[in-house]
C-alpha cells in the first residue's frame, strides 16, 4: 500500500499539473490507478521475499506482507485520488501562482505558493470531520458517487458464488474492454461521432435547423452521441444518478436553455455588442484604472450569461432553504440524540476501529490558519461551514454538488473592490475548501462501505493531499519558470500547446470579479442590480415545494423536487453544450428508470460496474491517445466534425458574416 500509494499519488500529482498547462489538458483519476495497481499488487504479493527481520520497536518485519488485499487496494485509489485532487487534476491554488507569475508578472515565492496551495487544499478537513456523524455514518446519506467504485473493488476481490449470473469482474473485464477499444473510434478514427444531428443533415442550409439541432453550438435536439466522454465528461456517469436527481437536471435544462434564453455567449461586451477590451482597464499594477474604465464605459453581459449569474445567486440561497425545510428537524435530531441513535450495519461494524479523536481535526485548522489576513480567512471558513453540511447532504442524495464559486467572488469583489489576486485567494479559500472537505467525507463514505479503519483513512488523505501539494507547486514553478511566455497566446510560437486554457478562464474570473467588481457589473454601478433579486427568489423557491409537499401528502413526487439540483442544472454551460446535457438525461433516465423498473435483478447486479467499466475504459485509452497518438492526424470525412457549420450564424437583419446567409 505504501509503495504503490505513494508512487501513485506522485505520479498523478506530476502527470496533472504537467499536462494542465497544454492547449488540450489531460487529467488522469484514480479509476486508472485503480485498475493498473491491481496486476501490479498480485505481482508483488508474489515476487517479494517473505524473509523476516527484527526491526527495534516494530519487531519483525517482512518486505512482503502477505497477498494483495481489497483494503489496501482501497488505501492505494485514496492515495491516487488525493494525487489528482480528487478528480480535477492539479490544486485549484495552482491557478493563482501561474496568474500571479505567468499573467500578472509578479513575483512570488515558492514557499509562499507552497503554503497557499497546501493550507488551501487542506483547510477542509479540519471541519469535514465533525460532520461525519451527519452525512457519513448515516444510511440515508449514501454519496451514489461511491456506488461504482464499492462495486468494483468488490468485483476485483470477492469470490461471485451465483452461478446463475456471469460473475461481477468478469463482466467488468469484458465492459472495460469494450470501452477501451471502442473509444479509439471517436477518440481519434472517427470524431465525428462524437456529436451527431439529424436536423443538420436533413437541412444543410438552414440556419434555424443548425441553431436548433447542433449539439455543440445549438440545442442539441435530434442530436446524438457514440462518445462516452461527452456523456460523462461534466457531469459525470448518468450510471450513478438517482432517477429523481436526473429528472431535476432535465427540468433545470429544458426551463433555462430551451424555455428561457436559448442562444448565448459567454464573452463581455460593450454597449455595442462589441468584445469588451479588458486589458486597457488594468493599470502597471493589475488594478482597476477609473479613467480607462469610464471611457470604455459599462461591462455588458449576453443574457444568458447574465441570467446564469443570476441562478447562480438562486441557488447559493435555495441550498440553505432546501435544507433547512426537508432535512433540518433531522439534523437537529441527530445532533441531539447522535450517541443514542440506532446504527446502521456499516456503522455498527465500524466501531470495531478506533475513531479519530477530534484534537485531530483541531490542529488541522490551527495549522492552517497561516496564509491570510486574519479576517479575510475567518470570513472564509464561515462561509465553509455555513454550505458545507448543506451541501454535502445534497452530494450525498443526487450526486450533484452546488458550487460556492460566485458568491465568494461576489463578498470579497464587494469589500476589496478593484483588487483581483485578493478575490482570487479569497475564493480559493471559501470555495475549494469546502469542495475538499466534501470529496473527504466522500472518501469516508467509501471506506465506511468498505470497512477502512478512520485514522488509516485520515492518515492517507492528509499525507497523499501533502505530498501532491508539493509535487503540484514543484512542477507548476518549474514550468512557469522554465518555457518562454508561457500562457501568453500573443507571444508565443504558432501551435505551441502551452497555452494554459484553465488559468486563462481563472484570469478571467480575476477580471470579471476582481479588477471590474461586482458594484460596476451588479451593483449601482452596473446594469445588472436588479439580478439581485434572484437570492430572494432562491430562499422562496424551496419554501414553496414544501408547502406543496405539506399540502398534498400522498403526491410523494413532489418531495423529490429538489431546487437547488434544478437551478444548478446549467452550472457547466459553458464549456458544456447541449449534446452534454441530452446524452446524459436520456442515458440516465434509460437505466436508472427502464432497466431498474423492468430489469431491476441486473441492474443491482451490474449497474455500477458498468460504470466503473466504461469510465475506466475511456480514462486508459485516453492516456494512450494523448501519449501515442496526439502528434498524428487524420483528415477525413469522419474527422470533419458535427457539419452543423451554421449553427452559430447570426438572423439579425442585414449581418454580414463569411459562410453564413445574409437576412
Amino acid at each position: 500500500m505504501w509503495v504503490l500509494g505513494l508512487i501513485s499519488c506522485a505520479a498523478l500529482s506530476f502527470i496533472n499539473t504537467f499536462f494542465s498547462y497544454r492547449t488540450a489538458p489531460l487529467i488522469i483519476t484514480q479509476i486508472t490507478i485503480q485498475i493498473a495497481s491491481l496486476p501490479i499488487g498480485i505481482f508483488m504479493a508474489y515476487a517479494l521475499p517473505t524473509t523476516k527481520f527484527n526491526i527495534p520497536g516494530l519487531g519483525n518485519c517482512s518486505l512482503n506482507p502477505g497477498p494483495f488485499n481489497m483494503k489496501e487496494h482501497v488505501f492505494i485509489s485514496m492515495f491516487a485520488n488525493a494525487g489528482s485532487a480528487f478528480g480535477n487534476g492539479p490544486a485549484y491554488a495552482i491557478n493563482i501562482v501561474s496568474i500571479v507569475k505567468a499573467f500578472d508578472k509578479r513575483k512570488i515565492s515558492f514557499i509562499t505558493s507552497l503554503l497557499l496551495v497546501i493550507t488551501t487544499q487542506v483547510l477542509g478537513y479540519g471541519w469535514a470531520g465533525f460532520m461525519r456523524k451527519y452525512v457519513v455514518e448515516s444510511s440515508q446519506m449514501w454519496w451514489p458517487a461511491s456506488m461504482p467504485q464499492v462495486s468494483l473493488f468488490r468485483a476485483l476481490h470477492e469470490k461471485d458464488h451465483d452461478k446463475q449470473w456471469m460473475s461481477k469482474g468478469k463482466f467488468f473485464m469484458i465492459a472495460c474492454i469494450a470501452s477501451f477499444v471502442w473509444a479509439l473510434v471517436p477518440g481519434y478514427l472517427f470524431p465525428t461521432l462524437t456529436t451527431l444531428s439529424v436536423l443538420c443533415w436533413a437541412f444543410p442550409k438552414s440556419v434555424t435547423a443548425h441553431q436548433i439541432g447542433s449539439g455543440l453550438n445549438g440545442l442539441g435536439i435530434g442530436s446524438f452521441t457514440f462518445d462516452w466522454t461527452t456523456v460523462a465528461s461534466y457531469l459525470y456517469s448518468p450510471l450513478i444518478s438517482p432517477f429523481f436527481a436526473t429528472a431535476n437536471v432535465a427540468i433545470g435544462y429544458a426551463l433555462i436553455v430551451y424555455v428561457t434564453f436559448p442562444i448565448y455567449s459567454s464573452h463581455m461586451l460593450t454597449s455595442q455588442g462589441h468584445r469588451y477590451n479588458v486589458s486597457a482597464i488594468g493599470n502597471d499594477k493589475f488594478e482597476i484604472d477609473a479613467l480607462q474604465y469610464a471611457q470604455q464605459g459599462r461591462i455588458n453581459l449576453s443574457t444568458f450569461f447574465a441570467v446564469s449569474y443570476g441562478i447562480g445567486f438562486t441557488a447559493v440561497a435555495a441550498t440553505l432553504s432546501h435544507v433547512l425545510l426537508f432535512h433540518g428537524k433531522k439534523i437537529w435530531g441527530r445532533f441531539r440524540t447522535s450517541r443514542k441513535e440506532k446504527e446502521d450495519i456499516h456503522t455498527r461494524l465500524m466501531k470495531e476501529y478506533k475513531d479519530i479523536p477530534d484534537w485531530w481535526f483541531y490542529l488541522l485548522l490551527g495549522v492552517t490558519f497561516i496564509q491570510m489576513p486574519w479576517w479575510a480567512l475567518i470570513f472564509a471558513c464561515a462561509i465553509d461551514m455555513i454550505f458545507t453540511l448543506p451541501i454535502s447532504i445534497i452530494t450525498a442524495t443526487t450526486n450533484q454538488t452546488p458550487g460556492l464559486n460566485i458568491i465568494t467572488e461576489y463578498f470579497m469583489g464587494l469589500i476589496r473592490p478593484g483588487m483581483p489576486i485578493a478575490n482570487v485567494c479569497f475564493k480559493t479559500n471559501g470555495y475549494i475548501s469546502m469542495t475538499q472537505a466534501i470529496s473527504f467525507l466522500q472518501d469516508f463514505k467509501l471506506g465506511h462501505y468498505m470497512k477502512i479503519p478512520p485514522r488509516s483513512m485520515f492518515l492517507v488523505q492528509l499525507i497523499g493531499t501533502i505530498i501532491a501539494g508539493v509535487i503540484n507547486t514543484g512542477t507548476a514553478w518549474y514550468m512557469l519558470n522554465s518555457i518562454p511566455n508561457i500562457c501568453q497566446d500573443d507571444l508565443l510560437p504558432a501551435n505551441s500547446p502551452w497555452t494554459c486554457p484553465t488559468d486563462r478562464f481563472f484570469f478571467d474570473a480575476s477580471v470579471i470579479w476582481g479588477l471590474a467588481g461586482p458594484k460596476r457589473i451588479f451593483g449601482v454601478d452596473g446594469n445588472y442590480i436588479a439580478l439581485n433579486w434572484f437570492f430572494l427568489g432562491g430562499a422562496l423557491a424551496p419554501c414553496l415545494v414544501y408547502i406543496m409537499h405539506k399540502i398534498f401528502k400522498k403526491q410523494t413526487w413532489i418531495a423529490l423536487i429538489n431546487i437547488p439540483v434544478i437551478l444548478q442544472a446549467t452550472a457547466m454551460m459553458p464549456p458544456a453544450s447541449s449534446i452534454n446535457y441530452t446524452s446524459w438525461i436520456l442515458i440516465g433516465v434509460i437505466f436508472n428508470y427502464f432497466v431498474f423498473r423492468y430489469r431491476k435483478n441486473w441492474w443491482q447486479r451490474y449497474n455500477y460496474v458498468l460504470s466503473a467499466a466504461l469510465d475506466a475504459g475511456v480514462a486508459i485509452m485516453s492516456v494512450f491517445i494523448y501519449f501515442a497518438l496526439s502528434s498524428t492526424t487524420l483528415n477525413w470525412w469522419g474527422t470533419g466534425g458535427e457539419y452543423c457549420d451554421l449553427a452559430t450564424c447570426a438572423t439579425a437583419k442585414g449581418v454580414v458574416a463569411k459562410g453564413c446567409p445574409v437576412f
